[in-house]
């Protein structure tokens, strides 16, 4: 059962009936013609090029499917600078379509007035031109994929109003509409932004804001273009322009934040034009106009001939809601997905559905995803206008959203502002990256630490650098608290976690153990450490609440699973020190000897109780000692005053994410996902296939290491002051030219004040060979670290690597770049 005959449930329909399901229906209160939702006003630009690889896939799937069904006009798309910011960050993107293999070029102006004739060229400093976008027809695209799915044996039933949705027993059992009701053992609310209210019904929340969005289209041209106009964006203004005949139509997103409570739309038959369909606020388009006039002058004879304000949904982090609702066994989610993404967010859900896995990634829109504190009505109300907001605005991979912060704090946290502690947020936990208590240390080794450029300059301090070297000669204190924690316990727990894992976990209690979370086809789904604390207990270092709730699902009846996360907390002491500072607070023996390498104890370290596993992020000697948060300050306050007469410093991420990429210590969700397997992760040795049946074993012992046509590469780039942060295309072979920095220096103008003459002509994007995934500098080898997938390439080879509008060379290098031998951390 589908609740909306939307373009995404159309699209739905037509993908499972295609892989032979025929038991199909698909409900919707409206007419099947214009159901009267999003779909039914969708201007229905697509835009492939994104930030997130997963969301540049599913809008080049949707244009792949709505091309085959001739609903797709590729008219091309333009986006123009008129800022020195939004230039370099045209060339950001041009680097993101080469690395997701989208087709795209840097023009000059003259080429975008070429491309769009009403621009003043005077205006614009260069454009990105993508050939390959253009315009969804979003309701003859549903039309074509309905008559397509009931071709199949699917069932189209307008004017239905889902009322209900039965459950029992955790599982969906039908749903009730003002017509009758309908069993189903499956049931995907596509709704729309009418989600939270079929959410509700199944007792489930949706984080999704219904908010309108402007969109007027002019009256006629006196002197209308000839040919077909490519769709074009004014980012530096929130607006976008389409064509309509001698016509133009314009979006905005420049204006106040108009949420919508969908309980409170009309009907269809009670609605003026359609539910979705407000009326227009002239008011709050009249900005926009003046920007629009005066980036195509030819709309000063002309004027707003018709506007509506749209409703349509956003999310607490802009990412679509999909997969089966934890909790709810039959109840999936196909929401918040925009006609750009739609067919392709189809597809994948269509095969997640049938064959137990999408082919693509989907964990950034997965639904298991949010953290219990990401639910609330005001966070999502909060967050989702926020993106309203941004959605045009250049913003930093590391940049985090204002409010509301600080929403999750460890046990630490009063000292760490103290400490002068610069915090991030991911997850909704504030997390230190810097603390400018030690801007007075010695900074790197060997070198002094380079300048950076604007960009990569954001978020980040030279005093990583220092907290890195105090790492690496004497000790620090991290703060390791996000870091999801599970308790596994029960009889037959060690034997579900072997069946669920790819490591051999039947070790001795006290034993830490590496291993990998898989799914069906060998996809790692999650890394995690595995401490056996008992004959049966066992503490589970995990990432994403995604893999409390897969553990959940799959496991037995005697096997209790708990997320401690929040009740307890975490330091990681780590550094060569690090003995010198535990041993005296504790009456157990600490030594090497008596406390290996990945072996766990429950101890005290002075009167706190904590559980110490030997285990080290960072290359080096040490423990992350847990222990529950009502003890977390007191545990903090022992470490550092007993450490004071060593030297010790608190550390924080920028510190953490160098030293762990000098040591290869990949990072689940940045460098692999459910897309790699563990031969191309470089995490075979995480792997045993003699230990019996788990997950994902058959598919690994049919593709045994060595036959991986792609791999994760460690490089590191040439020129000790360049610097790389991740989503870069990379492509073999020496860098040509002027040498390893290339190109105008458009990163010197990346501030909103900035300022830079027009774009030169570019040849159109070379596809890439692969792309960086994550990156950082190394302060200990001095020079940048970057993981890329690439085709297998022995260590010595050369590529390049493109960074906004230059290119940066690059090695292929051994790993790991840190102490291979092992014997700082096993010291």
């Amino acid at each position: 059962m589908i609740i909306g005959a939307g373009i995404v449930g159309c699209a739905l329909a037509d993908q499972l009936t295609a892989r032979g399901w025929s038991d199909v229906t698909v409900l919707d209160q409206g007419p099947l013609t214009a159901p009267g939702g999003s779909t039914s006003h969708a201007p229905g630009l697509v835009f492939q090029i994104n930030p997130s690889r997963t969301m540049a896939r599913l809008a080049r799937r949707t244009v792949a499917e709505l091309t085959g069904v001739g609903a797709f006009d590729r008219v091309g798309g333009l986006e123009v600078a008129t800022t020195g910011a939004r230039l370099a960050e045209l060339h950001r993107r041009a680097g993101l379509a080469a690395s997701w293999g989208i087709r795209a070029e840097i023009v000059a102006p003259a080429r975008c007035a070429e491309l769009w004739p009403l621009l003043d060229e005077g205006l614009v400093l260069g454009g990105l031109h993508t050939p390959d976008d253009g315009l969804a027809h979003a309701l003859d695209a549903s039309r074509r994929l309905r008559e397509r799915a009931a071709a199949r044996g699917a069932r189209f039933l307008g004017r239905h109003t889902v009322t209900a949705v039965e459950r029992d027993h955790g599982r969906v059992t039908g749903v009730v509409t003002d017509r009758g009701g309908f069993p189903a053992d499956r049931i995907v609310s596509a709704a729309g932004f009418w989600g939270p209210l079929i959410g509700a019904m199944a007792g489930v929340d949706v984080p999704l804001l219904p908010l309108a969005h402007q969109y007027a289209r002019t009256g006629p041209l006196a002197a209308p273009p000839a040919g077909r106009l490519p769709i074009l964006r004014h980012q530096d203004r929130d607006l976008y322009f389409r064509q309509h005949g001698d016509r133009i139509g314009i979006g905005s997103y420049a204006h106040r934040v108009i949420p919508v409570d969908p309980a409170a739309l009309p009907a269809y038959d009670e609605a003026p034009v359609m539910p979705s369909w407000l009326d227009f606020t002239p008011d709050d388009y009249a900005p926009s106009w003046t920007d629009a006039v005066r980036l195509l002058p030819a709309l000063a004879d002309t004027a707003v001939d018709e506007g509506f304000n749209g409703v349509f949904s956003f999310t607490p982090d802009g990412m679509p809601l999909l997969g089966e609702v934890p909790g709810l066994r039959g109840f999936w989610l196909a929401e918040a997905v925009w006609v750009t993404h739609s067919a392709g967010a189809a597809r994948a859900v269509a095969e997640w559905m049938t064959d137990g896995r999408p082919s693509i990634d989907l964990h950034d829109c997965d639904i298991a995803r949010f953290e219990d504190s990401q639910r609330s009505p005001a966070y999502t109300a909060e967050r989702s206008a926020r993106n309203f907001i941004e959605v045009y605005d250049v913003v930093h991979p590391l940049q985090p959203p204002e409010q509301p912060r600080p929403l999750r704090v460890s046990p630490f946290h009063a000292r760490q502002r103290e400490l002068g502690a610069f915090f991030l947020e991911g997850g909704g936990w504030e997390r230190p990256h810097w603390y400018e208590a030690n801007a007075g240390l010695p900074a790197e080794v060997p070198a002094e630490v380079p300048a950076r450029d604007a960009w990569s300059a954001r978020f980040w301090s030279p005093i990583a650098a220092a907290e890195a070297r105090a790492t690496r000669e004497r000790v620090a204190l991290y703060d390791m608290t996000p870091l999801r924690r599970l308790e596994v316990e029960g009889p037959g727990a060690l034997d579900f976690l072997q069946r669920m894992t790819t490591n051999q976990l039947a070790r001795h209690v006290g034993s830490v153990t590496y291993t990998l979370l898989l799914d069906h086809g060998g996809g790692i789904r999650s890394d995690l450490t595995v401490a056996r604390l008992g004959e049966q207990r066992f503490q589970v270092g995990a990432n994403s609440p995604a893999d409390l709730h897969w553990l959940l699902r799959h496991a037995p009846a005697t096997v209790r699973i708990r997320d401690v996360t929040a009740g307890t907390c975490c330091i990681g002491v780590w550094g060569p020190l690090a003995r010198d500072l535990v041993q005296p607070l504790t009456r157990d023996d600490f030594s090497h000897r008596a406390f290996g390498y990945f072996r766990a104890r429950e101890t005290c370290i002075g009167h706190v109780p904590v559980t110490a596993l030997r285990l080290s992020y960072v290359g080096e000697l040490g423990w992350e000692l847990y222990t529950t948060a009502d003890l977390g300050l007191r545990l903090w306050d022992t470490l550092w005053e007993a450490g004071a007469a060593l030297g010790v410093i608190a550390a924080g991420r920028s510190a953490f994410d160098s030293l762990r990429l000098e040591k290869g210590y990949r990072s689940w969700g940045r460098d692999m996902t459910a897309e790699d397997t563990p031969y191309q992760a470089g995490l075979g040795f995480a792997v045993r296939l003699d230990k019996g049946d788990f997950t994902g074993r058959d598919t690994l012992a049919a593709h045994p290491p060595g036959t991986e046509t792609r791999r994760l590469a460690c490089l590191t780039l040439d020129d000790p002051a360049a610097v790389v942060l991740g989503g870069e295309p990379v492509r073999i072979g020496p860098t040509e030219g002027t040498g390893p920095t290339e190109g105008a220096g458009l990163m010197e103008v990346t501030a909103p004040t900035g300022d830079t003459g027009p774009a030169e002509v570019t040849a159109p994007t070379e596809r890439a060979d692969g792309h960086v995934t994550s990156a950082g500098y190394g302060y200990t080898i001095g020079r940048c670290v970057a993981y890329a997938w690439l085709p297998p390439l022995p260590a010595g080879t050369a590529v390049r690597i493109g960074y906004f509008d230059r290119t940066h060379a690059a090695t292929v290098a051994e790993e790991p770049l840190y102490d291979p031998q092992m014997t700082r951390i096993r010291s």
